[in-house]
């Protein structure tokens, strides 16, 4: 899932009040289990709640376009988890039944990952593995590094430019100037939603917001997407995190975000993009060797 285009580019303060008012209105339905939509009515009564001025949203009764602009997010943001990232989200069992499948379409060279948890529930842990799958099945035969055992870092005429402060899941082709980095959320077997799954989301927003510094400062720029499941978790639990997850994408920390399902048709065609732009920087790097070569 990408970002809708209306929302993107939005300044600062406009995420300042959809983090306000959300935190304030409640993100969920309660008894619904489904996400809100609020009305006009509902921001007026949050701005008063939170003893903040509405001036700027309201003109003789009637939203400003700012106002507007709020009333349309939210109801995208509702719009688009309640109809359509509930059903893309799996349960253990389903992700199991899909990594069975894509398996069985090919001989793999990695070993599939197994997760951290114990006894019953230790399992592989499958949205990585069909990750790793479909990435190599369309990575046009290029390594990747799938399991980064360093700190990402983007160089600049042999110096470090930026180092991320965490490590990420995943990086296209390396961890050294990669064209794109992941991250994964999967928690099939978790009973409860607890800290650590809050803090992966975070965890995202943290990186995004250094690979935001570093287009912004720099002009390089590095694919980041997140891929996330398990219906319980996140549905059934995390629902207001799921909403957190859909502003980051529109504010620009995350270039896109895969629910569940959504890996198998879209995952091919983002890897196919990373093949290509570095097959691009490779022939740049090779014409600007073979220019320094000719000046000797």
């Amino acid at each position: 899932m990408r970002a809708d285009e209306r929302f993107i580019g939005l300044g600062k303060e406009f995420w300042a009040h959809v983090r306000s008012l959300s935190q304030t209105l409640g993100y969920t339905v309660r008894g619904k289990g489904t996400i809100k939509v609020h009305t006009l009515t509902d921001i007026k009564k949050g701005m008063k709640k939170l003893d903040l001025l509405d001036d700027h949203l309201v003109d003789h009764g009637k939203p400003t376009a700012f106002a507007q602009q709020l009333l349309d997010y939210f109801a995208y943001r509702a719009e688009v988890l309640n109809d359509i990232v509930q059903y893309q989200l799996m349960n253990a069992q389903e992700a199991e039944e899909m990594y069975e499948r894509l398996l069985a379409l090919q001989e793999y060279k990695l070993t599939a990952p197994m997760n951290k948890q114990k006894g019953d529930k230790k399992k592989v842990a499958y949205l990585t593995a069909m990750v790793n799958m479909l990435i190599e099945a369309n990575a046009d035969g290029m390594e990747y590094d799938h399991d980064p055992r360093q700190l990402t870092t983007v160089t600049r005429e042999g110096m470090p430019l930026r180092t991320l402060a965490r490590r990420v899941d995943g990086a296209f082709p390396s961890a050294v100037n990669p064209v794109a980095v992941w991250e994964i959320k999967e928690y099939y077997h978790t009973t409860t939603f607890g800290s650590r799954v809050a803090d992966g989301v975070y965890e995202t927003l943290l990186d995004g917001m250094e690979l935001e510094e570093m287009r912004e400062e720099t002009g390089v720029e590095v694919d980041h997407v997140l891929m996330v499941d398990a219906h319980f978790t996140w549905w059934a639990c995390g629902r207001a995190y799921l909403c957190r997850m859909i502003d980051m994408l529109h504010m620009g920390y995350v270039d896109e975000i895969l629910f569940g399902r959504e890996i198998e048709d879209r995952l091919p065609v983002i890897v196919k993009e990373w093949v290509a732009k570095t097959k691009e920087r490779q022939a740049q790097a090779k014409t600007v060797l073979a220019d320094e070569t000719a000046l000797l």
